[in-house]
């Protein structure tokens, strides 16, 4: 018989509460860690004790300062010495043994200056007017005498140049001395001009940097010759050149031929103009006589 769910005639009892009890449900506990065994080595050195640094600077400080007293000490010391010395007296400026040599030698013995042929210095340093190429037979004056008795003055020189205002301070500047010049006239139209144009002696190189501004300029056709020119024998840096014609309507060819060196405190320029065509022998032959003259 099953059991009844109420007792009749009586009040229904409460059902039972049935209590859970909830328990925490833990985490499984992680499985230990292998801890692998010690492997024996060798023992570390032991760590040595730490040393405490010596303060530095004191000492640099001191032998600094030693030094410095050191070197005053002795400046002012050496300072005092030379003041308290009686001044020297310098030896007098003129000294009867100072000349070279010692005596002089016997008249007999004494060397004769070199001959003109073998001192340029004295060939130049004389009448610079009797170095210029004499005139061939047969020439005549030039119609057109620019120099005056063989001179030119350097304002005179410079009107030659298309330029004149620039190679009047160039050469001003270059310290000119003095300018020999000769013109003159062969057959119809034929004219030779030659100038020496002497520098002083100094730091400048006078001769040597005019006769090179001239050469500079000639291979190119638009204010020289147009050709590099053939050398002068016996010239270090001399060239001559020949001109292309110039032919103008209405008006004879012109033909020029050039002629510039330099040797010492010389330099010379030799121009000649004609209407027939002028020979390389001509241009040629008459620079190396002025060359020879130098």
């Amino acid at each position: 018989m099953e059991p009844k769910d109420t007792i009749p005639g009586g009040a229904a009892e409460p059902p039972v509460q049935v209590e859970v009890a909830v328990q925490a449900v833990e985490p499984p506990a992680a499985p230990p860690a292998v801890v692998p065994d010690p492997v024996a080595g060798p023992e570390p050195d032991p760590v040595p004790a730490p040393v405490k640094p010596r303060p530095r600077g004191r000492t640099t400080l001191l032998i600094a300062a030693a030094a410095v007293l050191g070197i005053a000490g002795g400046t002012a010391v050496g300072y005092g010495v030379q003041a308290d010395r009686a001044p020297t007296p310098l030896p007098a400026l003129s000294q009867p043994n100072l000349a070279y040599p010692a005596k002089a030698l016997p008249t007999d013995k004494v060397p004769d200056p070199l001959p003109v042929s073998q001192d340029r210095q004295r060939r130049t340093d004389g009448d610079l007017r009797e170095l210029l190429v004499g005139k061939p037979s047969g020439a005549r004056n030039a119609r057109f005498p620019f120099p005056t008795k063989g001179w030119m003055s350097l304002d005179a020189y410079a009107r030659e140049f298309t330029s004149e205002d620039y190679m009047f301070e160039t050469l001003a500047e270059a310290d000119v001395r003095r300018i020999a010049a000769a013109n003159w006239s062969q057959g119809q139209y034929r004219d030779v001009g030659i100038r020496l144009v002497q520098f002083r002696s100094g730091a400048e190189l006078g001769a040597s940097d005019h006769a090179n501004d001239q050469l500079g300029y000639m291979p190119y056709a638009k204010d020289g010759a147009g050709n590099e020119g053939d050398p002068i024998k016996g010239s270090g840096n001399g060239r001559y050149f020949l001109y292309k014609a110039v032919n103008k309507p209405g008006y004879l060819p012109v033909y020029q031929a050039r002629a510039i060196a330099q040797r010492g405190d010389v330099m010379f320029d030799i121009n000649i103009f004609d209407t027939a065509p002028i020979s390389k022998k001509d241009i040629r032959a008459l620079a190396e006589r002025q060359l020879e003259r130098l």
